[in-house]
């Protein structure tokens, strides 16, 4: 399988998280149908040979066990997995003894129970012909497939806070907290306000908390989003000595949005926005997940035109009001290092 993919020059990845499994690939385009016959194969016939399961498996344990080695890695998915109520925050990477107890039959169990393969969505960007990739598709998927009911039963949140005792000459923070999804009005705001709070080397934390404090090595939050819900997360990574004062500089700033931004802040935001947009639009392979991500979010693909419109609309007024009616609060934490920070109460 591996050299029928690399005979075709595929640039490949594989990713996975709460609600899908997603296979992509760059690739000359005269390539394209040979290409599609071979992913029809592995979604709709996979064989889980057993002579290579044990293999698979070893190397799933060896990145799960590894991230030891990669606190920064460990401390973002354990704040993902507290903050996301269940199942929506569970690691993709598993657990170690949900890995250790995972056999053939039990894998084939879990592709025939969770697999919806009525619900694929196959998205192409770059230069091919649209009818004749569809009679592809049709011709390879018109298999019936059974339709199952794909709604999750939305569980509780985790712990509020999380430490991880490691005895070390470096602190890792992780927080997060709620903010409005992509699927609503005030998502365009709420993405402004955290290019305001960290776009770049101008942005507030970076300044407050790098620049002027020197309280960190590594700073920096970004916007999260689920289809059901979506939060701001922020790493910082520093030293014992200062941990606490940097916990409590970043919670001040988070806080401190609410009091508005600047014009100069917002316009800094939005070019910062704007040129990550045409950067990804100018990579087949980031346009092809955006439009297929696009697809499940709202069930149809928003032009980049309207993208781009929606946050030239945003004024320093309409920041405002969100921040002022949407105060960052309620904050997840999850910290290793030689001992636990305290998360102090705001002032309102």
């Amino acid at each position: 399988l591996i050299d029928a993919l690399d005979s075709l020059g595929l640039h490949r990845n594989t990713s996975m998280n709460s609600s899908h499994i997603s296979l992509g690939a760059a690739l000359e385009a005269s390539n394209l149908e040979a290409a599609i016959d071979i992913y029809a194969d592995i979604i709709l016939r996979p064989t889980l040979d057993v002579d290579q399961f044990a293999l698979s498996k070893q190397l799933a344990m060896h990145d799960l066990t590894g991230l030891d080695d990669d606190p920064r890695h460990k401390v973002m998915l354990n704040l993902c997995e507290q903050f996301y109520p269940t199942p929506l925050g569970l690691p993709a990477m598993g657990k170690v003894d949900e890995l250790e107890r995972l056999e053939p039959e039990g894998t084939s169990s879990i592709i025939k129970e969770n697999f919806n393969l009525s619900q694929t969505i196959f998205a192409v960007a770059g230069k091919y012909k649209f009818s004749a990739i569809c009679k592809r598709l049709e011709k390879l998927f018109n298999t019936p497939q059974p339709e199952f009911d794909t709604k999750i039963t939305i569980g509780e949140k985790g712990e509020d806070r999380t430490h991880f005792p490691h005895d070390g000459a470096q602190v890792h923070i992780g927080l997060m907290t709620d903010t409005a999804a992509v699927t609503t009005e005030d998502y365009y705001n709420a993405r402004t306000a955290v290019s305001v709070l960290s776009g770049g080397m101008s942005s507030r934390l970076f300044t407050e908390v790098r620049e002027k404090r020197g309280l960190c090595y590594a700073i920096g939050a970004q916007y999260n989003s689920l289809k059901e819900m979506a939060g701001v997360s922020c790493y910082a990574g520093t030293t014992p000595d200062k941990a606490q004062q940097t916990l409590d500089v970043i919670v001040t700033e988070f806080a401190r949005l609410a009091e508005g931004v600047s014009e100069n802040e917002l316009q800094r935001a939005k070019v910062g926005l704007k040129s990550t947009l045409i950067m990804q639009s100018e990579s087949t392979i980031s346009r092809a997940g955006g439009i297929a991500h696009d697809y499940y979010l709202f069930g149809r693909v928003r032009p980049l035109e309207e993208i781009k419109k929606k946050f030239e609309e945003i004024t320093v007024d309409s920041i405002g009001d969100f921040l002022t009616s949407n105060k960052f609060g309620d904050y997840t934490v999850v910290t290793i290092g030689p001992k636990s920070i305290e998360l102090k109460k705001q002032k309102n």
